[in-house]
């Protein structure tokens, strides 16, 4: 059994995604809120909680590249926060390109009829779903071929 978590790492919250068992799909589970953008142990105090409970095998980190694929801040604290994912969790880390998982994530809201001012509300974790579900496709077309 494999479990993957899909994390959307932003400056006050962290979707979380989950992989079902069969590492086909991914489902949002949580979105993590903090006071401050550096106040991040009970963040990651709670991503080790939540591996513990799913049994998750590894992790797939969100990756904001610049749309001209250059890294700026953004992309630099995210790197930050995989190595300290990795130094306390002892799993490995997979970083994959987010470019457009906001886009698409605020379109399917919208879709949905969900309301402007609560979409801010659940954008970050189906940001985590796109995130994770692009990662098992890419994989899943990898088994296949």
């Amino acid at each position: 059994m494999i479990r993957i978590m899909g994390l959307d790492f932003g400056s006050k919250t962290v979707g979380v995604a989950i992989s079902d068992p069969l590492g086909l799909t991914a489902q949002g589970i949580e979105i993590i809120r903090r006071e401050s953008e550096n106040k991040l142990r009970r963040t990651l105090a709670r991503i080790e909680e939540l591996i513990r409970e799913y049994e998750v095998t590894s992790l797939v980190l969100g990756f904001p590249k610049n749309m001209n694929n250059t890294i700026g801040e953004r992309a630099e604290k995210t790197l930050a926060f995989k190595e300290m994912l990795e130094r306390r969790t002892g799993l490995t880390v997979t970083m994959w390109d987010e470019r457009l998982t906001t886009v698409a994530a605020n379109r399917a809201l919208m879709e949905g009829g969900v309301r402007r001012e609560n979409r801010k509300e659940y954008v970050d974790m189906i940001a985590a779903v796109y995130i994770l579900q692009g990662y098992l496709d890419s994989h899943g077309r990898e088994k296949d071929e």
